[in-house]
């Protein structure tokens, strides 16, 4: 097995992790460092110290750690957090003078000042060509607009999620993953997207976080709706806690139910619902086919 080393360097206070060469230098967590990127130099925070590891697809090629930054190269950063300031309010301008509906939430100057990147968000797409050249001719530099989603404005721009603590994304998250309603299903939450939406509007991002816990618990609980055998004789699930292992069942007639508590391992299925019981014979056919 090929091993590699990196080093693991974030460009964002929360954000996606990018993995360097250390060239033989060795870096601790918090440790500002000049990298050379597709853009050119940049200079980030280093938040994974040096270590082994297999060389991976994802790692490579590995682009290298120039150098630890100067005080020079911080204050090069300072300076450039300034200009993007100013930068926000000529675009705000500009946008107004063209009669544009975009809502800029973010400008980024690259390090060496060879590009400054607008984030921006609007409904549908956006005729900005005499826009970026009008920006050009300001900044006398590359201008790039990038058109981004709501769940990467609410992660630059940040808020509070309906748990009352700071969006996860803002906090935290290095990537978004997909969500599903099936996971909402599986945890026995609301399916009302009301309920379960945050800031961006789109379903909560942790609603995967125990989703994997929800999965290993129903390859041997049965899920609501089931038929099962209990102690007392035939029911049917109505009601699951995986935290405690235990289920509720109703084993009383269509005119009068008759729930009680079990525990998960005192219930044995007997029969799926319909949905499952159909997905279940495709996909013994698909696997003989």
């Amino acid at each position: 097995m090929e091993l590699v080393e990196i080093v693991g360097v974030r460009f964002k206070s929360v954000g996606k992790i990018y993995y360097f060469d250390p060239c033989g230098n060795l870096f601790k967590k918090g440790d500002r460092v000049i990298v050379e990127t597709v853009r050119g130099l940049e200079i980030g925070t280093v938040v994974v110290e040096n270590r082994q590891t297999e060389k991976l697809e994802k790692f490579t090629p590995l682009s290298p750690v120039i150098r630890l930054a100067t005080q020079e190269d911080i204050e090069t950063d300072i300076q450039n957090r300034e200009k993007e300031k100013a930068a926000f309010a000529i675009f705000e301008e500009k946008t107004a003078k063209h009669g544009l509906e975009m809502n800029l939430v973010d400008v980024e100057y690259s390090f060496d000042n060879n590009k400054i990147i607008f984030f921006f968000v609007a409904d549908g797409r956006v005729d900005f060509r005499e826009l970026v050249k009008d920006l050009a001719s300001v900044f006398k530099t590359r201008i790039e607009l990038r058109q981004i989603g709501v769940r990467d404005e609410t992660r630059m721009i940040g808020g509070l999620g309906i748990c009352g603590r700071k969006v996860c994304c803002a906090s935290f998250l290095s990537e978004f993953t997909p969500v599903s309603v099936k996971m909402a299903k599986d945890q026995s939450l609301s399916t009302n997207p009301q309920k379960i939406s945050g800031t961006c509007g789109k379903l909560i991002c942790c609603l995967n976080f125990e989703e994997a816990v929800y999965e290993e618990a129903y390859q041997t609980m049965p899920r609501v709706g089931y038929t099962v055998k209990t102690p007392d004789g035939q029911g049917t699930v109505v009601e699951v806690n995986v935290l405690t292992s235990t289920v509720r069942v109703n084993i009383g007639t269509d005119h009068e139910a008759d729930i009680r508590s079990y525990n998960s391992a005192d219930v044995k299925t007997i029969r799926m619902t319909a949905d499952e019981e159909n997905n279940s014979e495709l996909e013994a056919i698909a696997d003989a086919e």
